[in-house]
């Protein structure tokens, strides 16, 4: 665990040297802003709005960062051949990938963390500001702790992506990591419909098909429960325990997958 400790600091290291922590500040000056602008445009409909706003954008900025450096993990090593000085020392190759995977996992927690202080303080402001009768007509307040339900899912979910972008990155170019992932979460929001897909199409052949694919993909849908939190709705505790449980159970495989592939390659 030393080692794989090791490996996971460096990569966080790594990227706060790439820059990638910047968003937090574009985040932050965006949802502001659209706070603001959204106050005046819409009528009693702003505290929602602002929240869903601000819960997509933490799951929009996290997929980004989980995508566009998870993708490069291993190929940037490989590219730059310092792979081999990497695996000369008493290192396993499934230490190298868990301590990869475990280093970008610390970079969106803690991106997602402030950026989750900042929605809450944008809310708050907000809240603070509002007059008695605009607070009433809210479902929820403004600083609801439902709306870590969701955010909660969100880091699972972020989680999850992660694994399959590192996944990919074991043995295909970053370009090509870069399509399949987004591609593979785009995909896992529509699990649903390829359950239903035979009874649209009467093909059994086509059935089946979609019926094994909704088994196999990642259902990203399930994690998303943004419209319930933000109308104000109750998110059972089991369902977010066993949404996550299905998150966690998945990405360890995907990652048990990706240190499979890399210790099988032959870099010589």
């Amino acid at each position: 665990m030393k080692v794989v400790r090791h490996i996971a600091v460096n990569v966080f290291k790594e990227s706060v040297r790439d820059k990638v922590l910047y968003n937090l500040v574009v985040f932050a000056v965006l949802l502001i802003s659209t706070s603001y602008l959204l106050g005046q445009l819409t009528a009693g409909q702003d505290m929602k709005i602002i929240k869903d706003l601000g819960l997509a954008s933490i799951s929009i900025f996290g997929l980004l960062i989980a995508v566009f450096i998870g993708i490069g993990l291993v190929w940037k090593e490989v590219e730059k051949r310092s792979i081999y000085a990497l695996l000369s020392k008493p290192m396993g190759r499934g230490e190298f990938i868990l301590g990869k995977y475990c280093g970008l996992v610390l970079t969106l927690l803690i991106n997602v963390g402030i950026m989750t202080i900042a929605y809450y303080a944008v809310l708050a402001y907000l809240g603070w500001t509002a007059d008695p009768a605009t607070r009433t007509s809210w479902p929820a307040s403004p600083t609801d702790p439902a709306m870590l339900e969701a955010i909660a899912l969100i880091i699972v979910e972020l989680m999850l992506v992660t694994a399959i972008a590192l996944f990919f990155s074991t043995f295909s170019s970053p370009f090509l990591s870069a399509m399949l992932t987004p591609g593979l979460w785009d995909i896992g929001h529509f699990n649903d419909d390829l359950r239903n897909l035979g009874a649209v199409t009467g093909s059994p052949a086509a059935a089946s098909v979609a019926r094994g694919l909704y088994y196999v993909l990642p259902n990203f849908s399930a994690f998303d429960v943004k419209a319930q939190v933000v109308h104000g709705q109750a998110v059972p505790l089991s369902y977010v325990g066993l949404t996550s449980l299905y998150g966690l159970t998945y990405l360890a495989l995907v990652v048990l997958g990706a240190a499979t592939i890399f210790a099988r390659r032959d870099f010589k």
